[in-house]
């Protein structure tokens, strides 16, 4: 049985397992550097290794981890492997929820500053 409410169906089990899986997949803190890196354009494994600040093994791990839940795509340019997102949601999500985060945090440390800085 499936509710409509709002206007919207319910999705399928199988919808909603899926769903999981790639949320738990960004549940990462390294998967979801990449993501964000990503989400500003493509880039080799070499430089998101840099970027996110890990060992390049490991970053070729949690990228082929995302490759295989369809969040990122990879060609290759000569012996390099270029990885990039070409679903424009996905890019979306990722900007969105880190964008809401930091503004929150920003948000919720500016009162306590400026509460430190009145009590001295």
């Amino acid at each position: 049985m499936t509710d409509n409410v709002g206007g919207f169906e319910d999705p399928s089990a199988d919808v909603l397992a899926a769903a999981a899986g790639a949320f738990g997949l960004l549940a990462s803190s390294v998967r979801l550097h990449l993501m964000w890196a990503l989400s500003q354009g493509e880039s080799d494994v070499t430089h998101l290794a840099d970027r996110v600040g890990g060992a390049l093994p490991a970053v070729s791990q949690h990228l082929a981890k995302l490759k295989l839940a369809g969040l990122v795509r990879s060609r290759r340019e000569g012996r390099r492997q270029v990885y990039y997102i070409d679903d424009p949601d996905v890019v979306t999500l990722v900007r969105v929820m880190i964008g809401q985060l930091t503004a929150r945090s920003h948000q919720v440390s500016a009162p306590v500053r400026l509460l430190h800085g009145t009590s001295g």
